[in-house]
């Protein structure tokens, strides 16, 4: 698609709306994905025209904000079709340049558990991201809200649809891509609660074999590795461990840390350890559930969640392996919040990670 184009229309929608116009993308990049068929145009459409998508950028059209800018429902003009446009300008705190050269690549990413990327342009200090817009937003709204519960079924469908896509992240793309921010926030549910793992504004991609250059702890407390308090270094392996985390928060309906809940339920693995070992595996289902779960699943999950320990850490092939009903490997009884890891041998205490 000719950028030039794209641009020309963008102009065209400034001089209509000059009140509330867009920073015009004169000089810059334009693109959008080749592969989407009728919906191209609609796509170029909404490119020369985000603020007339979004209804310049309304309040009421607000679908959430962070630290890489706002994201808003648009409405793409003709087809209706309706997507989720995220602004990034040069206000946002980690800015547009940190990631703009990862964005291009990570367009090219095609897996049903992504959310896909459309198109996107940019100019100076602002960027543009079209994505699908997934209708029921983000787990983290359903498993933390009263109403509705997420069934069983659709919790289990969830946690494998995730794990299918790290997958794809971690071995089956021409590169390895380390999303650095797996957690329920960036989980997203389309309109049959399908998963789409989103926002990868901290990915990182480097060729198969080599060494991450990733060199900052990035990411949200309670998912983060806790290697990476040490070497700094994101990889697969920590991914693998912020997903272990999701796991372990869909199951039991708790976020990984809890900040105002008392100090011995701080932590949910402090928190789960001490009802598994006292035999008490009701408590740790989420208890909205009631006794509408299937109990080897709900251990399945449990034991997938539970090898985020640094000492039997899985890679992520055996992770989905696991949720597609493989034998998953015996998992060493969590250890007591008050236990050490030998630092020598490349082990961190989950306390450890705690006082980040």
């Amino acid at each position: 698609l000719d950028c030039r184009y794209l641009c020309h229309g963008l102009c065209s929608t400034h001089r209509c709306r000059r009140r509330h116009s867009l920073p015009l993308l004169l000089d810059q990049e334009c693109r959008c994905d080749r592969g989407v068929g009728a919906h191209l145009r609609a796509a170029s459409l909404l490119l020369r025209g985000a603020e007339r998508a979004t209804e310049g950028f309304r309040d009421q059209q607000l679908l959430g904000f962070g630290g890489f800018g706002k994201v808003y429902k648009g409405t793409l003009p003709g087809s209706r079709v309706e997507v989720a446009v995220k602004r990034v300008s040069h206000e946002s705190r980690q800015g547009v340049r940190e990631f703009v050269a990862e964005i291009a690549s990570v367009g090219r990413l095609r897996h049903r558990n992504l959310v896909q990327l459309r198109g996107w342009c940019r100019r100076r200090g602002d960027l543009f991201l079209v994505y699908d817009y997934m209708p029921n937003g983000s787990l983290d709204k359903f498993l933390f809200r009263p109403r509705p519960v997420l069934s069983w079924p659709q919790r289990f469908r969830i946690l494998r649809g995730v794990a299918s896509a790290l997958l794809y992240l971690h071995v089956e793309w021409e590169h390895v891509v380390i999303h650095r921010d797996v957690k329920a926030s960036n989980g997203l549910l389309d309109a049959e609660f399908n998963p789409r793992l989103g926002d990868f504004g901290l990915a990182k991609l480097h060729d198969h074999g080599a060494n991450p250059s990733t060199t900052r702890a990035v990411g949200t407390l309670g998912y983060l590795a806790p290697e990476l308090t040490r070497t700094s270094k994101a990889t697969a392996s920590s991914d693998v461990y912020s997903f272990g985390a999701l796991v372990l928060e869909v199951v039991c309906g708790r976020r990984p840390v809890e900040p105002k809940a008392l100090p011995e339920e701080l932590v949910l693995v402090d928190w789960l350890w001490e009802r598994w070992t006292a035999g008490r595996w009701a408590d740790v289902v989420d208890h909205r559930l009631g006794e509408d779960y299937d109990r080897e699943e709900a251990v399945v999950g449990y034991k997938s969640g539970a090898l985020v320990l640094p000492v039997a850490w899985p890679r992520t092939r055996e992770v989905v392996r696991y949720l597609d009903g493989g034998d998953v490997t015996e998992v060493p009884p969590l250890p007591s919040p008050s236990t050490e890891y030998d630092d020598s041998e490349g082990n961190d205490g989950f306390d450890d990670f705690v006082h980040l």
